[in-house]
């Protein structure tokens, strides 16, 4: 386990060397990414497909708020049972670029719901899922860069996502 904490450490301490600033054009870009990650295009996306694609936008609409009403749950029981500390709070050379939403790291809630919604994107929208899973990766990555999340938290996050996605398709498949 301390090798894997080690590794963690190792490879968010690896990336905050390289976005060391918060004006350099990296971090400001990740910055914009993670703003995507908030929810607010869940429910336009959502939305838009519930009124304009008859054949999967209503069970994609269902699909994806059930996955929701059991995501958020599990995540904060997570989060709360790990306690695990934001980088940003554990080391005193790192600061956040971004305040955070909460006070616990483990899992990322904004992961999770990226790969969530990935997830469901790919089972209706085939075509669709390697542009969704990229930028559910680069939602990941942001708040590594950003300096909120180790990337175990990251990992555990889209995990957590994936599995909630496709119980939820599961049940109305």
């Amino acid at each position: 386990m301390n090798r894997l904490a080690d590794l963690d450490t190792w490879v968010f301490q690896w990336v905050a060397q390289y976005t060391s600033s918060s004006t350099q054009p990296i971090s400001i870009y990740f910055r914009w990414v993670s703003k995507t990650g908030d929810g607010q295009l869940y429910i336009l996306l959502a939305a838009i497909l519930f009124y304009f694609d008859e054949q999967h936008g209503a069970l994609f609409l269902y699909t994806a708020l059930t996955a929701y009403c059991f995501e958020i749950p599990m995540y904060l029981i997570l989060k709360h049972g790990f306690k695990r500390k934001r980088p940003c709070d554990l080391f005193l050379n790192v600061e956040a670029y971004v305040i955070p939403a909460d006070k616990f790291s483990l899992p990322s809630g904004h992961t999770a719901a990226a790969f969530l919604m990935a997830t469901i994107i790919m089972h209706f929208y085939p075509n669709l899922a390697l542009v969704a899973y990229l930028w559910a990766c680069m939602v990941g990555l942001s708040r590594i860069v950003l300096r909120v999340h180790f990337p175990l938290d990251v990992l555990l996050g889209a995990s957590l996502g994936i599995a909630v996605a496709l119980c939820s398709i599961y049940f109305f498949g």
